[in-house]
Order: C-alpha cells, then structure tokens, then sequence
C-alpha cells in the first residue's frame, strides 16, 4: 500500500484538494495521510482544519506555522518553524510521497523536509505566473524540488520544460478547483440565509490580496479600491478575508473598518467555506480584486472578474477577465466594464482554459503508476534554442 501524505495550509487550498483528497482516501492501494498547517490552525484565519474534519477525513499531523505578526521577517521564521515541524511530521508518518499545490511558504517548508528526506514530491499548479508575489519564485522552486507535476495548461507544461523537467514526469490535468463546480451548490436561499442578508440589484464579491511585490503603498491601493466601489452605491459587497501574507493583516483591518463604516451593504468572512463561496461566484454580477479564484473557477460561472494590480499578472487569462491597475478611476471604468459584460453574448459563449475532466482521476492514476523508488532521481532536460 502506497502511503500518500497531502499537505495543505490554507482554506483555498484545501477547496482545490477536496476531490484529490476523496479519489485517495477511496483507493484501496493508497494509505492517505492529510497534514495541516498554516491558516487551517489559526483561530483568526476561522480554524479551518474543523472543515476538513467535518467533510469525514482525518487529520494525521498539525504542522504550528503561524506567528502574530505578518512582516518579512515573521514569514522567513515561519518557514523555518514549518520546516522543522514537517521533519518531525515526515519522521513519523513516513509517506512514500507526498502531494501539495502552488506556491506558498508553508508549501515550501514542507517540501524543503521532504527534499531532505528523501521523499518525492507530486506538485499541482507548477508552471503559473504571478508576477505580483512572492509566490511566483516560490512556486518555480517547488518545480525543481518536485517529482512528478500536475499542471492546468498545455502552456504550463512547456514553462516546466523550460525549467529542466523531465516530459514523462508532466501531466495536463486542468485546474483542480473547477472540478468543485460539478457538485451541488447550495440555494440562493440557503446562501443569503449564510451572509445574513438578501442580494441586491448588483452583487460584488471581494477578496484582496497583499501584492507582495508591489512597490505601491498598500493605503493608497485599498482606498483607491474603497472609493471605487463607493461609485456603486446599491451593489451589496461581500468581502473575504486575505491570506496571511506581508501585510494581510493590515488589510484586513482597512475591509474591516470599511464593513464597519458601511454596514448597511457590506459583508465581512474569514471564510465562507468551498460551496458558499463557488454559490457566491455563480451568484454575484461580478468578482472583484486579485484572487487566483477570479481567473481560473470565475469563468466557469461566466462571471466577469475585475482583475487588480500585477499579483496575478502572467497567468492565462479568460476573456471575462478585466485588468485595471489600483487606481480609484481605473477601477471604476472596470467594474462599469465588467457590469456591461454580462449582458454581452460573448461572455456566455467564452470558455474556461482551465478546464479539463477530472483532474483527481488523472492525480490517483499518474500517482498508482509511478514506482516511487525510481522517482528521486531526475535528469536535466535540456532544451535547445529552437525549442525555447
């Protein structure tokens, strides 16, 4: 029995786990093991390991990351706090492999301990650009210390290539998370009941990121965003909170004062749980802020995104998909963009270049097929000139 241990740290990541983690647990040839950390652990962050728990999996091993502050320097020490607890969780788990998605510090930790280990890595997401964060650097060094990778795009796949990896240790899978759009959302009904409200005329769900690359200062950036949607007085605003990023908790006090200060048509989540929040997104009239949900599960429900800043620029983009720079007019003009779209025949016509089926069915067979004790050892694959 092969024992495959997953590693997730954040509530959005877990969302894109949820169908993998079912697929392994039902495989009779897979001993499953889920590790935690991160955000899951947090009591601010909604301590989002009780879901997990609750959707029937078991947790093996929690992995403490988290410090009180969100600095530079807090982070660096939280990934070497991560480290250490994954080497002591990979002692005493003893995975065969061990399978993460992307490109967060948490992710890093991990895969460092496993690196050293001498466990393989199966990396979902590889290949993606965000040129905006820190992420993007991250997610590029989990490729090289990865072993087998699960990607979303055929172009993503050339970008692993482009980095020395190995063809036959590549497989288009398509983007984990829209496979979370095939099961049941809940009602308009029972969502509305959850955000304590009715919707409006116009609906606008919103999740901001701290821009971890931006040179721009973070208060001019989330009042440009407020008095944008101050141009939009009847839209009901449903924020989520951000990650715990550099300056993430910053911004989370900015939405919270700016919920506080418009309570009357603002909402305010830690989280809102995968089905509230995919219901949300075929719900709203528009996605707003720079979340990786608004460009890959967003135009599945052909709901235009209006895409802010450079966090996720470089990444395969829909035709739904609006680019403004956090600016009050540009967002303004975007969100007036955006809302004029729905109407256009187009946006229900556009396709989804996430898309693809099954991508847990595509994860379970690549992972029964691949003798683990062959996979630590990688050749160089270079390219030449003309291939590049």
């Amino acid at each position: 029995m092969k024992k495959v241990c997953v590693i997730t740290g954040t509530r959005a990541e877990y969302g894109l786990l949820y169908w993998t983690l079912k697929a392994l647990k039902k495989e009779p040839a897979i001993d499953l093991q889920i590790c935690v950390t991160g955000m899951h652990l947090s009591p601010e962050f909604g301590l989002t390991y009780q879901q997990i728990e609750a959707d029937g999996f078991s947790i093996d091993y929690k992995v403490e990351t988290l410090l009180s502050s969100d600095t530079g320097t807090a982070i660096a020490k939280s990934i070497g706090l991560g480290t250490i607890g994954f080497a002591d969780a990979f002692e005493q788990l003893q995975p065969d492999v061990i399978l993460v998605v992307g490109d967060r510090y948490e992710i890093l930790a991990a895969v460092t301990a496993a690196l050293a280990a001498r466990i393989p890595v199966a990396h979902c997401h590889g290949g993606e650009l965000t040129l905006g964060a820190i992420d993007d650097a991250i997610r590029h060094a989990i490729t090289k210390m990865a072993h087998l990778h699960f990607v979303s795009t055929a172009a993503y796949q050339k970008r692993i290539l482009q980095l020395g990896e190995e063809k036959e240790r590549v497989r288009v899978v398509g983007a984990l998370g829209l496979e979370n759009i095939q099961q049941q959302l809940i009602s308009q009904a029972d969502f509305e009941e959850k955000i304590g409200r009715p919707l409006a005329p116009q609906n606008f769900i919103i999740t901001y990121h701290p821009e971890t690359l931006s040179d721009i200062n973070l208060e001019s950036q989330m009042t440009a965003l407020f008095d944008a949607l101050d141009q939009f007085p009847n839209a009901l605003l449903v924020f989520t909170q951000p990650n715990a990023d550099h300056q993430g908790r910053q911004i989370n006090q900015k939405i919270k004062a700016y919920v506080l200060a418009n309570k009357n048509r603002a909402v305010f989540f830690p989280t809102l749980g995968s089905k509230a929040y995919l219901t949300a997104l075929s719900l709203v009239d528009l996605v707003i802020g720079n979340s990786s949900s608004g460009i890959i599960e967003a135009p599945s429900f052909k709901t235009p995104t209006i895409n802010i800043g450079n966090r996720q620029k470089g990444r395969i983009q829909a035709s739904t998909v609006v680019n403004t720079p956090p600016e009050t007019k540009a967002i303004t003009k975007a969100i007036k963009q955006g809302l004029e779209m729905i109407q256009d025949t187009t946006v229900l016509n556009s396709k989804n270049p996430y898309e693809r089926e099954h991508p847990s069915r595509l994860i379970l067979e690549t992972i029964l097929a691949s003798p683990t004790d062959h996979l630590l050892s990688k050749n160089f694959n270079d390219l030449n000139f003309s291939d590049v």
